[in-house]
């Protein structure tokens, strides 16, 4: 049962930050002191609410985001108040933020969670978008409606989903690595996706299970833009699914992928032509030929790329990663900051300041991790930094100590990736294993991939795609760390049960 807890009345808990940690965090709060005010401070005018919640295993979890105008949480919530404003400054010596309504809130304990910025390869050109929020896919949407030809640039989890859902236009993807999805996949696991993103799409979308993140029908008010500048909160999964992703052409798909190669220069139009510069063709199959034929076509921008291909296009999609939002807090505040650019964060999610937290996308995790488990900025672990930051802010209150929450035990992430479910697990990719482990791998083309990932006799990590049913079994082989040598390659084999095996 849950202890009703009372502030001191020098100050509220403030936390700053409408996405997904931030609402978690001021829910925790708000039921952890039910008698106190809690104030979140967010500069977009929705909020995003983790619905849905499904508990899948002991830490892996799946939840719907939904963006919701702040009465709906303020009405299950009655002590929380919702401040729709920037924050200007925060005077961490004095114990107040600052915010552009020309108010000032002192606070007892504070949490930030204002996410992350997109991290574009060109500032302040129209023709370079950056995905991130609500707003920026909508105005994607919109631009993509009159577009011929796009160029998306990045190999995270935003341009694997958008390569995949984008009909009707040409599409070149420039990666700068070997294989698609690098962040999230080994070469193995691509190519087993590649093979579904150059097929030929389904007629119709496959029925989603979750309720998609989405401001269409709303009242009006609830779809007011934040002020221009404003990052607005990251998306969350199944952000493309209300979206109409369709160019002018009448085909369905049409992809080719640059690999091993950046951004070296963007050309508007009227430089191109003065500089006599030439553009290839969208090429028709994936086999390189010496010689590739000249675009007549002009395009309103152009992308040379450091292979020196120059394409061009109506307009550059950057999907290259995000940068941790920590302009507005750092004036005349000296807070450790970690080499990613965040806040740095103990294991009590506390920053380098008295009596400031952080959680989700602005913070980097200064302790020392478990072996299986690392950042990454994912819905999925701000929901779960944001949940514990609020544990550890109430504890700290009363004095009293708290243990690590059990989520940090191990990395465990479920998502989806051209309609298959991808479940990650630990060090799925042997990130820091060195050369000292070795890959098993289970594949049925067009139905599932399986890879675990060994070191000494016990599994470190595991990608699975598709619907293997493995993905508790393989939860638990990893936290329990038990050798498994003896085992060999039965642990793969499909004719056995594996969960029968170790129940």
């Amino acid at each position: 049962m849950e202890v009703a807890l009372r502030l001191p009345k020098t100050g509220k808990l403030v936390v700053v930050g409408g996405g997904i940690a931030g609402v978690t965090c001021a829910e925790q709060l708000a039921i952890q002191f039910p008698s106190e005010d809690i104030l979140l401070v967010t500069a977009s005018p929705v909020i995003k609410a983790v619905t849905n919640f499904k508990q899948v295993s002991k830490i892996l979890e799946e939840f719907d985001v939904e963006e919701q105008p702040s009465t709906i949480l303020e009405n299950r919530f009655p002590n929380i108040k919702v401040i729709e404003s920037e924050v200007k400054q925060l005077k961490s010596e004095e114990h107040c933020i600052l915010t552009e309504d020309g108010n000032q809130h002192v606070y007892k304990k504070l949490c930030l969670c204002a996410g992350a910025k997109p991290k574009l390869i060109c500032e302040g050109n129209p023709y370079v978008l950056g995905i991130r929020d609500t707003d920026s896919t909508q105005e994607f949407q919109k631009q993509l409606t009159t577009a011929r030809r796009i160029m998306i640039v990045g190999n995270g989890g935003i341009a694997v989903e958008l390569v995949y859902e984008i009909e009707g236009c040409e599409v070149i993807w420039a990666i700068k690595d070997k294989a698609i999805g690098n962040t999230f996949f080994d070469a193995g696991a691509a190519e087993f996706l590649t093979s579904k993103l150059i097929a030929e799409k389904p007629e119709a979308k496959v029925a989603q299970k979750r309720t998609r993140c989405t401001t269409e029908g709303r009242k009006k008010e609830t779809r007011t833009k934040a002020k221009d500048g404003n990052v607005g909160s990251a998306l969350g999964p199944d952000w493309h699914e209300d979206l109409t992703l369709k160019g002018t052409k009448e085909f369905s798909h049409k992809i080719h992928i640059e690999t091993m190669c950046e951004v070296k220069k963007i050309y508007l139009q009227e430089e191109f032509r003065i500089l006599r510069k030439k553009s290839l063709t969208f090429p028709e199959d994936h086999h390189n030929k010496s010689v590739k034929p000249t675009d007549k076509e002009m395009w309103p921008v152009y992308v040379e790329l450091t292979n020196e291909k120059i394409y061009g296009c109506d307009f550059i999609v950057s999907a290259t990663g995000v940068i941790p939002n920590i302009e507005p807090f750092l004036h005349g505040n000296n807070f450790d900051l970690g080499q990613d650019g965040g806040l740095k964060v103990d294991d009590h999610m506390q920053t380098s300041l008295p009596d400031i937290y952080a959680a989700g996308d602005i913070c980097t995790v200064s302790w020392q991790p478990s072996p299986v488990w690392q950042q990454m900025r994912l819905w999925t672990q701000a929901r779960q930094m944001g949940w514990y930051a609020a544990k550890c802010m109430a504890a700290a209150n009363l004095g009293d100590t708290i243990d690590m929450d059990f989520s940090f035990e191990l990395f465990a992430h479920v998502t989806k990736f051209f309609n298959y479910k991808v479940v990650l697990l630990g060090k799925y990719n042997a990130q820091g294993l060195g050369s000292d482990h070795e890959l098993m791998l289970r594949c049925t083309k067009g139905e599932e991939y399986v890879k675990v990932v060994m070191q000494n006799g016990r599994m470190m990590g595991a990608v699975l795609i598709g619907e293997t049913d493995l993905e508790e079994t393989f939860e638990n082989l990893i936290l329990n760390q038990m050798n498994l040598s003896s085992y060999g390659e039965d642990l793969l084999d499909p004719n056995i049960d594996i969960e029968d095996y170790f129940d």
